[in-house]
């Protein structure tokens, strides 16, 4: 990667770093009343309306034919349904913390996937470097079981979840990475693909927990609109132009 094509990575890179930091802890506190499934459908219910308005603002038609179909309806399920919905579950039996630790491990099994479908193949001190990253969170594992071995079953279903989630979003990468896809209008493309993901998590959540509850409160409410517009739709505005530029 070239110095300018860096820098126009890092600033953005640093800014959803910062906001997608802080998400574990308002997901924390939409644990409540309402199933997590549906707070996961009205965050992209939200999301996909206002990413459609930025798309509109960037000048991009919302008309991407029927070959966007099939990428669409998969970068809605990895993205926007499995891994969203993985890690709102997951953190109903595992501490927010483990779950952003466990997320760490992201790059690995993006670096794997790229490596996979994309040809680009890891150094040598990338996998030296990511075992001894699965290590180090290996024996916190250890500890959390030693610490908490009345609730093992539990612990081991909060890691399961957090890694089907990101292994979801994983793959969502390396496809919007994919030169087949880098065709289509990068905000509408995303904008249609939460529009899937939401419909996706309203019939997950219907067939998971019944008809919709809502929280009318404050905190909740207030939560809700920060993880859909700048923990959703600002960051993916700045990870997945990232994400292209990474790509072949």
């Amino acid at each position: 990667m070239t110095k300018s094509r860096a820098a126009d990575v890092a600033l953005p890179f640093v800014i959803f770093t910062a906001i997608w930091g802080s998400t574990w802890i308002v997901i924390r506190d939409q644990l409540g009343m309402v199933p997590p499934q549906w707070s996961v459908a009205y965050r992209f219910i939200i999301a996909a309306a206002a990413m459609a308005l930025v798309a509109r603002w960037k000048g991009e038609s919302l008309r991407l034919g029927r070959a966007a179909v099939l990428p669409i309806l998969f970068l809605g399920f990895a993205q926007f349904c499995v891994n969203f919905n993985a890690v709102y579950l997951a953190e109903q039996h595992i501490t927010s913390g483990v779950v952003a630790i466990i997320f760490a491990l992201f790059l690995i099994p993006s670096t794997l996937l790229a490596w996979a479908f994309l040809g680009h193949r890891p150094t040598s001190r990338f996998l030296w470097s990511s075992l001894v990253a699965i290590a180090g969170i290996a024996l916190l594992f250890v500890h959390e079981f030693q610490q908490h071995a009345a609730r093992a079953g539990e612990i081991t279903l909060g890691i399961g979840l957090t890694l089907f989630g990101m292994v979801g979003a994983a793959a969502a990468n390396v496809f919007q990475a994919r030169e087949e896809i880098r065709r289509f209008p990068l905000y509408s493309m995303i904008a249609w693909s939460m529009a899937a993901g939401a419909a996706m998590n309203v019939a997950f959540a219907f067939a998971m927990t019944g008809p919709p509850v809502f929280d009318s409160r404050p905190g909740y409410v207030l939560g809700l609109l920060y993880l859909a517009l700048p923990a959703s739709v600002l960051t993916f505005s700045l990870y997945y132009p990232v994400v292209r530029k990474i790509g072949p």
